[in-house]
């Protein structure tokens, strides 16, 4: 058996693709400039990319569970039209406060608890402290620090007004500050070699 895999783990909504609230409909989902090429850049340089995202859309009623599948399916069809692929997608349907008592829950995998980070490494056997995590909330750096990887913002999403408004309450900060998630990954490639 060979040595842990190195990842990128990439939040979703904001950092792959346009933040536009509760995606509510396939339709509405949309990559963000870049995107493509970015995944292309993580994929040539042996990464392994894993989406991580918060759904908590599904915990509230906005939607079923089943919407998240096929956004992500068409998010990969897009991607893969691109010559890009994602090798997992780990999502987190749970609010702590709302829905159902099926998802109604204090649980392991809502960001920044580490569950998602945990199983994608478990499943996909990456080593946390050799990977990075991307997105545009201070919480995915958090989430990213707490299992052991660097953590990236990106602008895109809603970055830019962390990073104007809110960088003086950071418990957490950032290792790389990103124009969007090809700048980052271009960071990431530099580290590496």
């Amino acid at each position: 058996m060979g040595s842990p895999s190195r990842a990128v783990f990439i939040d979703r909504d904001g950092t792959i693709n346009e933040e536009m609230g509760y995606i509510n409909h396939v339709d509405r989902f949309t990559l963000l400039p870049r995107t493509a090429k970015a995944i292309r850049l993580i994929n040539a340089n042996g990464l392994k990319a894993v989406v991580v995202t918060n759904q908590s859309g599904v915990a509230r009623g906005m939607f079923p569970e089943s919407l998240v599948g096929a956004i992500h399916q068409r998010m990969e069809e897009l991607l893969r039209a691109d010559g890009a692929h994602i090798d997992g997608i780990y999502y987190c349907p749970h609010h702590p406060d709302f829905g159902t008592p099926e998802y109604r829950k204090r649980c392991h995998c809502r960001k920044p608890a580490t569950g998602m980070i945990e199983r994608a490494c478990s499943e996909l056997g990456i080593d946390p402290k050799r990977s990075y995590m991307i997105g545009d909330r201070i919480i995915d750096v958090e989430f990213g620090h707490k299992i052991g990887t660097k953590g990236i913002l990106v602008l895109t999403g809603y970055g830019k007004g962390e990073l104007t408004y809110c960088n003086g309450q950071w418990k957490e900060k950032p290792d790389f500050i990103a124009q969007d998630l090809y700048d980052a990954v271009r960071w990431i490639v530099a580290q590496e070699t």
